[in-house]
């Protein structure tokens, strides 16, 4: 039996970080898939996590945990898969460290990834999306923290990682304020910002904690206890802000409010006034336009043009008839199954 507890160790901390150049934001999200797994692995096998055998892992276990993740977890397919990637990627570093496990590597890359409907995205128009910025008090601190970071978030499309791990150097005070952003594969984008964008930043930074706790972090959140704002932090805050919202924006109710949906809506609104998808792709960061596709099947307004250059087909006015009841009777009679005479 193959002990797993260090190959897995060596995978996060020196494969993904020092091989790969994974960021620390996949490396937590894998650990988390890995986390689950262990969990549910120890549970059918009636034992410790830490005590589980790579032989443990089988095909069967890997099926059973993706099964337990839709019906148990209310997991989409969408996360579905992406848990199978990452048990993919630990399968593909075991092979060569552990040859013995290759005919179980095997079975394992050939569980398929679940095929899915890609739903169009969700976004708050302009009207819902002033409700969501109108909700934080501003004579706070935290309000003010917290409605920076709305403006942020919608001003920039940032993904909650880039928002969440923005440091005090990156925001230039500048002529032209502007945004120094480190994306998803380490890619690098600079964003302009609106004056009242910036206006609501530096009345944040003035008042920003300067305590013990947060002399020494150069995050530009922090919470309420001193440290740098977590996802799971600022997810808080915006459904606590999107409730206030909805009282005054009923509509904004009827919506799953995430932090990604503040990035859609900075995606279609660009869109709308811009009509241009590959300034939408240069904005939010994304690494091919095909990506920023999704935007262009949302939004109706782009698709006027096909129509208007289209003439509707003629139809010919024609007469209703009210069927005979008999004849319909028969009808229906003889197209039902034979019964025995």
């Amino acid at each position: 039996m193959t002990a797993l507890a260090p190959h897995l160790s060596a995978f996060l901390r020196e494969h993904l970080p020092r091989e790969r150049g994974a960021s620390q934001h996949t490396i937590a999200s894998y650990a988390h898939c890995y986390r689950l797994l262990l969990t549910f692995a120890a549970e059918q096998r009636k034992t410790q996590p830490s005590r589980l055998s790579l032989e443990d892992l089988d095909a069967s276990l890997i099926c059973a945990f993706l099964d337990h993740l839709e019906a148990d977890r209310a997991n989409s397919a969408r996360s579905r898969n992406a848990r199978l990637a990452a048990i993919h990627s630990l399968f593909r570093f075991l092979e060569y460290r552990v040859p013995s496990c290759l005919d179980q590597a095997r079975r394992i890359h050939a569980i398929p990834m679940k095929r899915s409907v890609q739903p169009l995205v969700s976004h708050l128009t302009k009207v819902e999306m002033q409700a969501l910025l109108a909700a934080p008090d501003p004579n706070t601190a935290s309000g003010l923290r917290d409605l920076a970071m709305l403006h942020l978030a919608f001003a920039a499309g940032l993904r909650v990682s880039e928002l969440v791990g923005l440091r005090l150097d990156q925001f230039d005070d500048a002529t032209m304020p502007s945004l120094h952003v480190i994306g998803k594969g380490r890619r690098e984008r600079i964003l302009p910002l609106w004056q009242e964008t910036a206006g609501m930043l530096r009345r944040w930074i003035a008042v920003r904690p300067t305590g013990v706790l947060s002399q020494d972090d150069p995050q530009l959140f922090l919470n309420a206890a001193g440290r740098r704002m977590t996802r799971s932090g600022f997810a808080y805050i915006l459904r606590k802000h999107a409730a206030v919202a909805a009282k005054t924006e009923p509509s904004i109710a009827g919506k799953r409010v995430s932090p990604h949906v503040l990035r859609h809506s900075c995606a279609m609104h660009t869109l709308h006034a811009t009509g241009d998808v590959r300034k939408v792709s240069l904005w939010l960061g994304h690494a091919s336009v095909q990506t920023t596709e999704m935007y262009l099947r949302a939004d109706p307004t782009e698709k006027l043009e096909a129509l208007t250059a289209l003439d509707p087909p003629k139809l010919q006015p024609g007469r209703f008839t009210v069927p005979d009841k008999l004849m319909a009777m028969l009808t229906e009679t003889s197209n039902a199954p034979n019964y025995a005479e």
